[in-house]
This record gives structure tokens, sequence and C-alpha cells, in this order.
């Protein structure tokens, strides 16, 4: 196949961290309240400004609390469990390698009993028409290793007494959330906006605030992890009084692409750049005969990690460890290329790509893309002798 030509103009294709938004520099830090206090109120005014910018974009409910925690999507997903699981039974939905983790941490860590876990392998979700959802729900809405997301929240039933906490990380601010069935809802500064990692968003819904209130764990709670002062919750984490020390480069970094975001028109502009990245992957995958979608349903396919899957018949049949190192090797020459960087599968996900496709990417390195895929994937059995 012929060597294309044109390379995208920017190679960030990662799953996180994530491309920067289009034109990004590091002019866009230039106001950073640096070597200041966080509690002083020209840095604080920053953080509220987080909070307001993130509540209108993502369209959140005006009686929701939105915060700003430690150690990004994780400590925020942490938090809400270590806080708020154990009063009720708990239903574990797990299609990808997060959810898995906090299944684990939940019965491993918490060592919580009443806990039912439904896991499916990459490419699935569970029968939700199947499932007893009555207690507490534990879930992604998308399965970042897997490229598999929820098309909607109709499965959920509003009017249960078990509360929602739902792992959002790569689908707030591309996928629109359905808050009304969702109590508890966390996210990374790092993966749709391309915002620096190492801070978390905690959305917290009245349902899940008069849980906080009512229910006292029977284990410690690390100072990090606490959402209570003087036993109630704690709305001081809500209004930019964070528990720790943030890095006011990173508050200014995300300020700065919240404000793009903003001004681009908000979430049904975001949402439309990330599936028209996906629309584009769509038409090239019909055309492939080595390529396909991890999804194994089409009404569930991540427009932000999308993943795909070898399917070639030369290879379908070979051995996994031929598979991964097809992978290596595509790998390696696009990022030889200064094409694609960080475009692998994740490590327990079957060989294939990893391409992310949030709002930050331009749909036309997208396209420049495809071509060197192909052209990666015919240089590479050419070198491993397949044919």
């Amino acid at each position: 196949m012929t060597r294309p030509l044109v390379k995208p103009i920017r190679p960030e294709f990662s799953s996180g961290p994530c491309a920067k938004r289009p034109d990004w520099s590091l002019q866009a830090l230039t106001k950073a309240t640096v070597a200041r206090s966080h509690r002083h109120k020209a840095a604080k005014q920053k953080l509220e400004k987080i909070i307001e910018l993130t509540k209108s974009i993502l369209e959140i409910p005006d009686n929701y609390f939105v915060g700003i925690v430690p150690g990004s999507d994780t400590g925020a997903i942490e938090m809400a469990m270590w806080n708020l699981l154990g009063p009720r039974p708990i239903n574990m939905l797990v299609w990808d390698s997060f959810g898995l983790d906090w299944a684990n941490d939940i019965q491993s860590q918490l060592k919580l009993k009443d806990v039912v876990i439904s896991k499916v392998d990459y490419g699935l979700l569970p029968d939700f028409s199947k499932e007893n959802l009555q207690g507490d729900i534990v879930f992604n809405w998308n399965g970042t290793t897997a490229g598999v997301c929820i098309p909607n929240a109709d499965w959920i039933n509003p009017n249960r007494d078990g509360i929602t906490i739902c792992d959002a990380t790569s689908a707030a601010f591309a996928m629109k959330l359905d808050w009304s069935k969702l109590d508890v809802t966390t996210f990374s500064w790092q993966k749709c906006l391309g915002g620096e990692a190492g801070h978390g968003m905690l959305i917290v819904s009245p349902k899940a605030v008069k849980r906080i209130n009512e229910y006292n764990p029977d284990w410690p709670i690390p100072k990090l992890f606490q959402l209570k002062k003087n036993n109630m919750f704690n709305q001081e984490i809500f209004s930019g009084s964070t528990i720790n020390t943030p890095s006011m480069i990173c508050v200014e970094d995300f300020l700065d692409t919240l404000n793009w975001a903003k001004n681009i028109g908000g979430l049904s502009e975001l949402t439309f750049r990330s599936e028209n990245n996906l629309n584009i992957i769509k038409d090239w995958v019909i055309s492939s005969n080595w390529i396909d979608f991890l999804s194994e349903n089409s009404n569930t396919i991540s427009s932000t990690s999308i993943c795909l899957k070898l399917i070639d018949p030369l290879i379908i049949n070979e051995s996994l460890e031929l598979k991964n190192n097809i992978e290596k090797n595509i790998i390696k020459l696009l990022e030889e290329e200064k094409v694609a960087f960080d475009i692998g599968s994740y490590r327990s996900a079957p060989p294939g790509l990893r391409i992310w496709g949030g709002p930050t990417v331009e749909s036309k390195d997208i396209q420049l893309l495809l071509p060197w895929l192909d052209w990666a994937y015919a240089e590479t059995l050419k070198k491993l002798n397949i044919n």
C-alpha cells in the first residue's frame, strides 16, 4: 500500500491524558494564581468559576452539588463508594477494567457482603432487563477500556430507594447525561476537555446528600475522602474550598478549556464534535476488511474511547501472541512517523486499537489518521510475513 503523504496536525489520540483543546498553548496559563494560597479570594474565585462553568455546560440541576476533589476520577469514585455504600444492597455493573476495579474495591477493601456483580466481556453490556436493580447501583456510563457506553439511562428506575454512583469520566462533556437518574457522578479533568491529571469532580444529588447525612460507615474515612464536617454534609467542598491543595496551574488550564467549551456552543457542540469523529471512523470501518468495533452493538459504541479489534481472516485464528505483535508493530510505526501516539488497546483488552474521539480532537485529524492505519497494518503484515 502507498505510504500516505499528509499527516494529522496533532497526533495526540491518547485516551488519557487526552488532547488539549484546539489552538492551546502555554499562553493559556499566564493568569494562573501561582505561589498564592488556594484559600485566598483570588484563587478561590477561580475554583468557584470551575464549579459554575461545569454546572452550566453539563446542564446539571440547580439543586445538585459540584465539587473539586483530589485523585482524579479514581479519587472521586472511591470517595463516593467509601462514604455512601453499605446501608443498601449493591448492584455492581461491570463491562470494562475500571468497573472491575471498583467491584474489587467494594469487596476486598470495603468488604461489603450484599453485593451482586454483573460482569460481561469486553464489547458487551449487561442485559439490564434481567437485572434486579433495587438497591444501590455502581456503573460506568462509558467503558474507557472497552469502547462501550450505555445509550441512555432508561433502565434505571428513578423511584427506587437506592442511589446510583456513576463513573462518567470519559462521557462527561461528550455525551448527554441523564441527571434525573444519577445521584453521584464523577469525572476527571484530563479526559473529554483535555485538562491536566490529578483533579477530579464529584457531583451529588439531594438524594445522595441525604444518604451522607444519615449514614455513618463502619470503617474509618481518610481525610482526603471525608465528605462530612461536624457529622453533616460538608458544603464547603462544593463551593471552592477543596480538601487538599490543588495545582493552580491545572486550575487555570481547566478554566481555559471550560471557557473554550462554553464559547463554541456548550454541550451540544461538544457532543456533536465527538459524534462526528465516531461517524468518520464508522465509515472507514465499514469499508475495512481487517478492523471492526470492539462493541458488538452499534447502539453502544463509544464516541470518545473508540476501541477497535482485529478481524482480518488472515489472522483471526492466529495466536494471541501474534495479534499482540501486530498491534505493537502498528503502534511503533505510527509513533515513528509521528502520526499517532498512544493508540494501543488497553492492556487487558483484546488486541487492536483505541482512538480517542473526544471533542478536543479535530475531525480533520481523524480523517488524516485513517489511511495511515491501513498503511501501518499492511506494512506490519509484510514485516511479519503474513500473506
